[in-house]
C-alpha cells in the first residue's frame, strides 16, 4: 500500500537555522532569496505552523496594478487573518495599515511573512521607508516577533533592502534557498522509488531539478516519458508556459533582453565577452548588470576558473545555466509551442528529441554541481582540506593549449580530482579514458601536483571500463537516491 506523501519534504538544516531565532530575546528581521516555486513562502508556512502566523503577499504587478490595488490586497488579507472588518481598516496608506497589524503582532510569539515585497510596494516610491518605520517604531518592540521578508526578485531585495542604508544593522539574517538534494528530490517518488530505475529519476530530474513545486506535479505510477508529456506538452500543462511567469514577472518590460541572455549559453557555458558578441552589444555594465540579475535570481552560475600554482581565485569566469528547466523550455518545449496550445503534440520518447543526449549531459552536470557534497562524500574529503572546487577552464595561449574540466577539486595537499560527468542511457565505455587522457595532457598543472581522474556517471560504466584501473574513483550519482 503506497503512504501519502508528507506535506513538507527536507530543508532540515534551513528549519534548524530558523529555530535558533526562537531563542532570541528580542525581535528578528529575516531575509529570504531564491528562485520563483523554490518554496521559500512554503519553508515560513512549516516553520510558523505551530506559532501565531500572520502571512501577506503582494500581487504581480501589471498595467492596471496601483497603489491601492495593492493595499487593497493587503487590507482583505488583513481582515480574513484577525477578523477586523474591511471597512473598520483605513487603507489609504500604509501607515495605516502597518498601525492596525501592529495590533495583532503586539505581544508573543508571532512570525509575521511578507511574500513578494517587490510586488507589494512596487508602486509607492515611499513603502520601504514606512515598513523601515514600522519596524523601528513598532513591531521590533515585541522581542517574540520574527518577520520575514522574502522575494523572488532577488536583486531588487539586493539594491533595496540588503545594500540600502535605511536597512543597514536591521536584518539578523540572509537565507538564500537552492534547489532540494537529491536525498530529498527521491521522496517525491513515495514509496515507489526503489521499484524506479535511477536513470528514469534522472530524465525527470534533468527537467524539474530539485525545485518543490515542480516536484509536487510528478505521477510515480506514470512512467518519466509520461510525466515529461504531461508537464512539459499538454495545453495547461505546468512547465508549458512556466518560463513566459517567470520572466515577465520577475523581469517585466526587460524580459526580453533576459530570454536573449539565456538563450545564448543553453549550449555551453560563455564569457562575457561571448555573451556580448551573441547579443551584438558592447561590454558595457548593463550588461554586466543584466547577468548578475540573471544569478541572484537563481537562473545562472558564474564559474570562476583559479590559478592551480596559488590556489587564488582567476579574473576570468564563465556564465552557466544552471536552471535545468530553463534549459529544456527553451531547446524543446518553446519549438513545440504552437503545437501544444493545439493541443496536436504528444511526447513519444525524450530520447528522440534532437540534441537530446548533449542536452541531458549539461543537465546531468547541473544535477551533479548542484550536490557536490556527495562527491566529497564520495572521495573521502573534508571541505577544509579543499582550496578550490569547480567547472575549470584553462585558456589557450602561446604557452598552453585551452582545456576544459567539467569538474576540478583542488586539495590543499597539491592534489588534483579530474571529474567527468557522464549521463548515459548505455554503460560507459573505455572511450571515456582517452577522453580523459586527452584532458588531463592538456592541463598545465604546476611540479609536484598530483593527478586524480575520477569518473561520475548514472547508467553503469562496462567492465573495460573497471577493469583497466584507470579511474582513481567511479562514483555512482544513484547511490546518493537511498
Amino acid at each position: 500500500m503506497t503512504t501519502t506523501l508528507p506535506s513538507f519534504v527536507g530543508r532540515k538544516k534551513e528549519l534548524a537555522l530558523l529555530e535558533r531565532f526562537l531563542r532570541k530575546k528580542t525581535a528578528s528581521l529575516i531575509v529570504i532569496k531564491g528562485r520563483r516555486r523554490i518554496g521559500k513562502s512554503r519553508l515560513i508556512t512549516e516553520f510558523a505552523k505551530n506559532f501565531k502566523f500572520y502571512s501577506f503577499a503582494g500581487i504581480a504587478p501589471n498595467e492596471k496594478t496601483t497603489a491601492e490595488s495593492e493595499r487593497d490586497t493587503f487590507s482583505r488579507q488583513l481582515s480574513e487573518q484577525t477578523g477586523m472588518p474591511t471597512s473598520s481598516i483605513n487603507n489609504t496608506d500604509w501607515d495605516y495599515l502597518f498601525y492596525f497589524l501592529t495590533e495583532k503582532i503586539r505581544h508573543g510569539r508571532v512570525i509575521l511573512l511578507f511574500d513578494e515585497i517587490s510586488w507589494m510596494g512596487s508602486k509607492d516610491p515611499h513603502f520601504l521607508g514606512k515598513i523601515k518605520n514600522a519596524w523601528d517604531l513598532k513591531f521590533k518592540q515585541n522581542p517574540g516577533l520574527i518577520f520575514v521578508i522574502c522575494g523572488s526578485a532577488s536583486a531588487w531585495i539586493e539594491e533595496n533592502i540588503l545594500n540600502s542604508t535605511g536597512f543597514l544593522g536591521r536584518v539578523s539574517h540572509t537565507l538564500t534557498l537552492e534547489e532540494l538534494p537529491l536525498s530529498d528530490s527521491v521522496k517525491f517518488w513515495r514509496d515507489n522509488h526503489n521499484n524506479i530505475s535511477a536513470f528514469e529519476k534522472f530524465k525527470l530530474l534533468s527537467i524539474t531539478g530539485g525545485v518543490p513545486r515542480y516536484l509536487e506535479e510528478l505521477d510515480p505510477s506514470l512512467s518519466a516519458e509520461e510525466n515529461i508529456n504531461n508537464l512539459c506538452f499538454q495545453k495547461g500543462g505546468l512547465l508549458v508556459n512556466e518560463f513566459d511567469h517567470i520572466f515577465s514577472n520577475i523581469f517585466k518590460r526587460q524580459s526580453h533582453i533576459y530570454r536573449k541572455i539565456v538563450k545564448s549559453i543553453v549550449h555551453k557555458p560563455k564569457d562575457i565577452t561571448e555573451i556580448s558578441q551573441d547579443l551584438g552589444v558592447a561590454v558595457t555594465g548593463i550588461l554586466s548588470l543584466y547577468l548578475e540579475e540573471l544569478v541572484l535570481a537563481g537562473f545562472l552560475k558564474r564559474d570562476y576558473t583559479w590559478h592551480l600554482q596559488t590556489g587564488e581565485e582567476s579574473k576570468c569566469s564563465k556564465y552557466r545555466l544552471s536552471d535545468n528547466y530553463l534549459r529544456y523550455y527553451l531547446c524543446y518545449i518553446d519549438k513545440h509551442k504552437d503545437k501544444i496550445e493545439k493541443g496536436s503534440f504528444e511526447l513519444k520518447s525524450a530520447a528522440a528529441l534532437p540534441d537530446w543526449p548533449t542536452i541531458m549531459g549539461l543537465q546531468f552536470e547541473n544535477l551533479v554541481l548542484s550536490n557536490r557534497n556527495c562527491i566529497f562524500q564520495a572521495l573521502n574529503l573534508s571541505p577544509e582540506n579543499i582550496i578550490n572546487e569547480n567547472p575549470f577552464f584553462q585558456k589557450p595561449t602561446t604557452k598552453q593549449r585551452g582545456c576544459q574540466i567539467d569538474y576540478l577539486i583542488h586539495t590543499k595537499f597539491n592534489t588534483l580530482y579530474v571529474c567527468e560527468i557522464k549521463f548515459s542511457k548505455n554503460p560507459i565505455g573505455t572511450e571515456v579514458i582517452t577522453e580523459m587522457q586527452e584532458k588531463i595532457a592538456r592541463l598545465k598543472r604546476p611540479k609536484g601536483f598530483s593527478c586524480r581522474p575520477v569518473l561520475i556517471h548514472v547508467n553503469g560504466v562496462t567492465e573495460d571500463v573497471v577493469d583497466s584501473d584507470y579511474f582513481s574513483a567511479i562514483i555512482d550519482m544513484s547511490d546518493f537516491f537511498k
